[in-house]
């Protein structure tokens, strides 16, 4: 199966005055509004969200929302109810959303919703909480008058799942983690792949960064997650701090890759307090990188991370461990541009 990033390819070259071109070394200032995305399967997300900013009035959360939920309507590898499966054969999605005010709403492993984001943004709204996981977080989206969809694998997952079944020899078993030394082949495994076969990285998470005309900062995540992961398994991307975050008196920003090492140092955040200290958006991002790198450099060669970030300047920049990751910047009405971020690891 292809990635999300694949899939969407015809559809962002498809829109006018499409760019791409290496990334910057100094500071880029536009006029505002703006919105960035990860990928350039970003390029389409941001049009949603651009047609929202370009209005009167028009918010960056609203923004935000509305292009994470047109890239969740899509059958891709890792957006939404159309993406891989964890191993038990469920798609979970995570989500989180964050305003200019420091509010904030996140679900975690939900199933049969076709649109996280926004069940993140009721949790926001209409709870005193932030996260709301599993059986809690669909009971809570079904009382909020969303929709339960059917168990059913996208066509697309459905031959991916299977062909790595055959290839993993995972049989599900209840409890299989409890019971080493009865003739399991591995300690808890297989697990999710850090790549497909293809080559591409094994997360594509969407993340959508914004600045409205009135210079508010908003930001949206959401992700199916890992292909054939943990039950149960969550990333970075729903979780505030580490797949996004936004103060919108400094800046805002978000990542896709291994969610687990951007976890360990708090990404999102730390690149935000990097901002706050005078870093550009691009060397904050770079920040974050190299610490997560540092960590275990041997390990991150073979992991991708990759961070956008904006400052209240209207200033945009990316820096990922690999050569590959690119990302969508939209702030005219000239379709947008594609760019592709530096890396800790150049190109080979």
């Amino acid at each position: 199966m292809q990635s999300r990033r694949h899939f969407l390819r015809w559809s962002a070259l498809s829109l006018p005055l499409l760019s791409f071109s290496k990334a910057f070394s100094k500071k880029i200032a536009v006029t505002k509004p703006i919105v960035v995305s990860t990928w350039d399967s970003g390029l389409p997300v941001n049009a949603v969200a651009w047609k929202v900013l370009k209005q009167p009035n028009g918010r960056a959360l609203d923004a935000v929302e509305a292009g994470a939920r047109s890239i969740e309507d899509t059958i891709n590898c890792c957006v939404g109810l159309g993406g891989n499966p964890d191993r038990e054969g469920k798609v979970t999605l995570d989500a989180c959303i964050m305003d200019d005010k420091f509010n904030c709403g996140s679900v975690m492993a939900l199933q049969h919703i076709k649109h996280p984001i926004s069940v993140a943004r009721k949790v926001m709204e209409n709870t005193p909480h932030v996260q709301l996981v599993g059986d809690g977080a669909l009971q809570f989206a079904l009382e909020s008058g969303f929709q339960k969809e059917p168990d059913t694998l996208s066509a697309d997952a459905e031959k991916t799942y299977k062909e790595w079944l055959k290839k993993s020899e995972y049989k599900p078993v209840i409890n299989i983690e409890q019971q080493q030394g009865k003739g399991q082949k591995t300690k808890g495994g297989p697990f999710a792949p850090n790549f497909f076969d293809d080559g591409t990285p094994n997360h594509d998470t969407m993340g959508t960064i914004a600045m409205d005309a009135s210079g508010n900062l908003s930001g949206a995540c959401t992700t199916s997650g890992m292909a054939f992961k943990m039950h149960g398994r969550v990333g970075d991307s729903p979780i505030i701090g580490s797949g996004l975050y936004v103060d919108n008196e400094v800046g805002a920003a978000t990542g896709s890759g291994q969610g687990e090492e951007v976890i360990r140092v708090a990404g999102t955040h730390l690149i935000v307090e990097m901002m706050r200290m005078g870093k550009s958006p691009e060397e904050a991002c770079k920040i974050a990188v190299d610490r997560i790198v540092k960590i275990n450099p041997t390990k991150a060669k073979d992991f991708q991370v990759g961070f956008i970030a904006i400052n209240k300047q209207g200033e945009y920049g990316a820096y990922s461990i690999h050569h590959g990751f690119n990302f969508s910047v939209t702030h005219t009405d000239d379709g947008g541009k594609v760019y592709m971020a530096k890396s800790h690891f150049p190109k080979k």
